[in-house]
C-alpha cells in the first residue's frame, strides 16, 4: 500500500540579520533536503520574519518502509541542532 510522508521542521535562523541572509539559509536547506532525500520542500510560513521559518519536506513511497521520512531526516543529519518544537 502507499505511504504518505509529510514532516514539519520549524527552525530558527539565529544569526540572521535580514530577510535575504534568512532566504539564503533555507534556500540551502531546501536544496539539500531535496538531493539527499529525493522529497518535494516548501517553505509554508514566517516568509515574512528573520529569523523563523517553517519548512515542509513531502514524499509518496510505495511501501511504508521507503517512506519514513522523518527518521531518516532526523537521523540522517548530523548538521545544526534537533529540538522538538510543540
Amino acid at each position: 500500500m502507499p505511504a504518505i510522508g509529510v514532516l514539519t521542521l520549524e527552525i530558527r535562523v539565529e544569526h540572521s540579520h535580514s530577510l535575504k541572509e534568512k532566504r539564503h539559509v533555507v534556500k540551502s536547506l531546501k536544496d539539500r533536503l531535496r538531493h539527499k532525500f529525493n522529497v518535494s520542500v516548501a517553505e509554508i510560513d514566517y516568509q515574512d520574519l528573520w529569523q523563523r521559518a517553517l519548512i515542509a519536506a513531502v514524499t509518496v513511497a510505495s511501501s511504508q518502509a521507503h517512506g519514513e521520512l522523518g527518521e531518516q531526516i532526523v537521523e540522517g543529519n548530523g548538521e545544526g541542532e534537533v529540538q522538538a518544537v510543540n
